[in-house]
């Protein structure tokens, strides 16, 4: 594939809910540019994007794919990504590497959640976007009805440039309202002529108002439009682009995907209004204790960030990159700041699916692909030797849904560990913690999809098989009331015996208080040496458990009296004199259980919010609060036992379509209902 210049870059992310056809899209653009001799089908497993096996199996997208072609002298880089709310860090990814997202609204279905989260991180981003109207071709779609769900749901900025010509299985061309100007499709026979009678009002009216609204923002424009002179189509355009460019323009255009009307037209918008990496602000570099702005000029000091790392199982791990600043060659050597590895970018390739596209050389705003780099991961950063520069590394999701994971095979627990590192280098999103007190290796994602499909990869490409388990929660153990016991070891089986006796009284402390140990032994009953051993032996006790056999947290331990032996006591003697004794204490002080509390901020929209709050009454939740959010959301803020969460991510995509989002933070324990502690302790200790 041959290099292009910054200028005749664009980077373009396919972003919106699952379903809206997206991998279609892609297909379809592909096609048109001779990219590829014809269309693969989702359902199929036929697609260039959609070319993992996962993907193949389920029929749907799962991760981010790269799809470049070749158009009227400009090469467009897509970014196709899934819609499922399991995947939206992949499409979190593409917003941040692409310079425009097009958001893909099916006609049929309208704005749903997902394209509305993504809109809202876009434009957090400030990143320039256009909505392509899809699916203008089935039963019950409608452009009027999805326009203005697009203008309630997205705001301000929402400007037509076509309108459908025929309706449903009618659905035959697009009207172009800059230059009204009718494109038609008729199978593979396109024509162009005047716009349909039945419509021309309307079109000529809709064009005058985006006329007017695309002028206003160039004074000289405006001057001779007020003055009954029409702008070129040209120059509208450049004031569009202009628009675009700002992010204060959200062009609007429609056809069909599957029927590949209005195609073309969507690929010439993008290279007519959409930015080049040059249009785009400057990346902000970390130099040392300077923060530096770069610009993608070809010519300038080569800088590239990897995002994104692929396990490939001919070529080994594959690197993609984004070239910030300069051009990268075959070979080239870049040094990694963070490692201070020298990386050979040996046999650089452009991707296209899974496809290897081979390029000599790759420039500033392009994005390409290279093979085993030996210590770079994504988020990193490569230079030239001795320029210890830094990006900011991709932001990725905290994890939502666990799952406890272990080797079928337990001679595999070896190799499962060096896998799981390798997925967790692909997909930033997956991560792995080791919970000793329970015993349990956990992988966190953002949703039991998310979980399945990795797993299943583990499998397939690293040849571990893994069983799944529920993750375990911490229980602890603490007292309510107070206990007394006196312990004792007495053991004499010839030469020096082991003799020891501890009075103990156990109390209750405040929750998150910890252990208080007192020695109120008077008169030497217990050698002082020997006082370490016995505060010693209620830690390692309580590490242990108590009567429910938990961890005991929050008591105070009062050493009251005790006897020695002036031969026969030891440090040891006295460890276990205590044991003995604060395990009998504990039992008569009323315990009880503790579990662990998490603090939930669960953002959902507010014509749902009654099902939310009653479902987690039901999980024992007490609601702190409600919070008025932008966009008809609202935030609730509860506090909820954490063993209540563990599907809480599926279940509340399941009550919400997908919109409802949350966080949660760690609060404490509290004292878990008595009908759950004989389970609890089974759980701690399985």
């Amino acid at each position: 594939m041959r290099s292009f210049a910054p200028e005749a870059i664009r980077n373009v992310a396919l972003v919106g809910h699952g379903g809206t056809g997206k991998t279609t899209l892609a297909e379809a653009l592909l096609v048109e540019a001779g990219a590829i001799p014809r269309p693969g089908r989702v359902e199929d497993g036929t697609t260039t994007c959609d070319f993992e096996p996962e993907e193949q199996r389920r029929g749907v997208s799962l991760g981010l794919a790269l799809a470049p072609f070749e158009w009227n002298g400009h090469k467009i880089n897509l970014l196709d990504t899934p819609g499922s709310p399991d995947f939206l860090g992949e499409a979190s990814l593409a917003l941040r590497v692409a310079d425009m997202a097009v958001f893909v609204v099916s006609a049929v279905d309208g704005v749903q959640p997902g394209t509305r989260r993504l809109w809202r991180e876009a434009a957090a981003l400030g990143l320039p976007r256009m909505v392509f109207v899809n699916k203008l071709d089935r039963d019950r779609s409608s452009f009027d009805g999805t326009l203005a769900e697009l203008r309630d749901a997205l705001g301000a900025g929402i400007a037509p440039l076509e309108l459908p010509i025929g309706s449903e299985g009618a659905f035959h061309g697009v009207a172009d309202l800059l230059s009204e100007t009718a494109h038609l499709y008729d199978g593979g026979e396109r024509s162009s002529g005047p716009v349909p009678d039945d419509m021309f009002d309307r079109e000529h009216e809709i064009h005058d108002n985006l006329v007017e609204g695309i002028v206003v923002g160039d004074d000289d424009q405006l001057e001779r439009y007020l003055g009954g002179e029409s702008p070129s189509v040209e120059e509208l355009e450049h004031t569009l682009a202009r628009g675009v460019d700002d992010a204060t323009v959200f062009p609007v255009v429609c056809g069909s995907a599957t029927e590949r009307i209005g195609i073309d037209r969507l690929a010439d918008f993008i290279c007519e209004i959409g930015p080049s990496p040059v249009d785009r602000p400057p990346v902000e570099v970390q130099a040392g204790d300077t923060t530096v702005e770069v610009s993608p000029d070809a010519s300038g000091q080569p800088l590239v960030q990897v995002f994104r790392t692929t396990a490939d199982p001919f070529v080994g791990q594959v690197a993609l990159f984004r070239v910030l600043s300069g051009t990268v060659r075959n070979d080239d050597h870049l040094v990694n700041p963070r490692t201070g590895t020298d990386e050979r970018l040996h046999g650089l390739f452009a991707l296209c699916g899974k496809e290897h596209l081979d390029v000599a050389e790759v420039q500033a705003g392009d994005i390409a692909a290279v093979a085993k780099l030996a210590g770079t991961g994504a988020g990193d950063t490569l230079a030239r030797k001795g320029t210890p520069v830094s990006v900011e590394p991709m932001p990725v999701p905290e994890p939502v849904h666990w799952v406890a994971v272990s080797a079928v095979d337990a001679a595999d627990e070896d190799k499962l560990a060096t896998a799981l590192h390798r997925l967790v280098e692909e997909d930033p999103a997956l991560v792995i913690r080791r919970d000793d007190e329970v015993h349990q290796t956990q992988l966190g994602g953002q949703g039991d999809l998310h979980l399945s499909v990795a797993l299943e990869r583990l499998t397939r490409k690293f040849g571990v098989a893994v069983a799944t388990d529920e993750v375990r929660i911490p229980y602890r153990e603490t007292i309510t009331g107070t206990g007394t016991a006196e312990g004792k070891l007495k053991k004499q089986s010839g030469g020096h015996g082991q003799f020891a006796v501890v009075s103990l009284i156990v109390e209750p402390r405040g929750r998150g208080e910890g252990l208080e140990f007192v020695d109120e032994v008077v008169g030497g009953a217990i050698p002082r040496q020997f006082i370490p051993a016995v505060e010693k032996g209620v830690v390692e006790t309580m590490a242990e458990g108590g009567a429910l056999g938990l961890p005991v947290v929050d008591i105070r331990v009062r050493l009251v009296d005790g006897k020695h032996h002036p031969v026969d006591s030891s440090e040891m003697a006295f460890k276990g004199a205590t044991r003995a004794g604060l395990r009998e204490a504990l039992a008569a002080a009323s315990p009880v259980a503790l579990e662990p509390i998490a603090r939930l901020f669960v953002t959902v929209p507010s014509d749902v919010q009654g099902e939310v709050l009653g479902d987690l009454s039901t999980r024992r939740g007490r609601v702190q609060g409600t919070i008025p959010a932008d966009d008809g959301e609202t935030v609730i803020d509860a506090v909820v036992p954490v063993g209540e969460l563990n599907r809480y991510a599926v279940d509340l995509r399941a009550m919400t379509g997908g919109a409802g989002r949350f966080v949660t933070e760690p609060a404490g324990y509290d004292v878990a209902p008595s009908h759950l502690t004989p389970a609890v302790g089974a759980v701690t200790h399985d």
